[in-house]
């Protein structure tokens, strides 16, 4: 691969966190239900940091962890990551961060992507919360 496991790892918890955001539904009088709690806080700090973390990768390291995405959700197999590392390169138009950050379940993508390569990502991510 042409990024670090503790650099998907990260990318990882931090989508993770991001995606369970919600908004405050428990004060008295409130009535919202659990599909009007979920928010999109574009002011959040962990987006900030992720977005962050991930347009200060270089070039192949953003296209690995696109790859890495792009295996995990079945659109290449383990065994085109080559092809899919070349066409990650080949068809970035858009930031990165904003490619992945927009995808549903990234986190999980990018966990079965690792997995698909060999890389134990449990003892990763249960590092990576420890130092969070």
């Amino acid at each position: 691969m042409d990024i670090s496991p503790n650099k998907v790892g990260f990318v990882i918890v931090r989508a993770r966190e991001l995606s369970i955001k919600v908004g405050r539904w428990d004060r008295a009088g409130d009535d919202a239900d659990s599909d009007t709690i979920y928010e999109s806080r574009s002011s959040d700090a962990t987006g900030r940091e992720l977005e962050s973390f991930i347009r200060n990768l270089n070039d192949d390291e953003k296209a690995a962890l696109v790859a890495i995405m792009w295996i995990g959700r079945d659109t290449f197999s383990v065994d085109d990551y080559d092809e899919a590392f070349e066409t990650a390169k080949q068809e970035a138009s858009a930031p990165t961060e904003s490619y992945l950050l927009g995808v549903p379940l990234l986190a999980d993508y990018l966990e079965d992507g690792l997995e698909s390569l060999g890389v134990d990502t449990s003892e990763l991510e249960d590092e990576l919360y420890r130092k969070a």
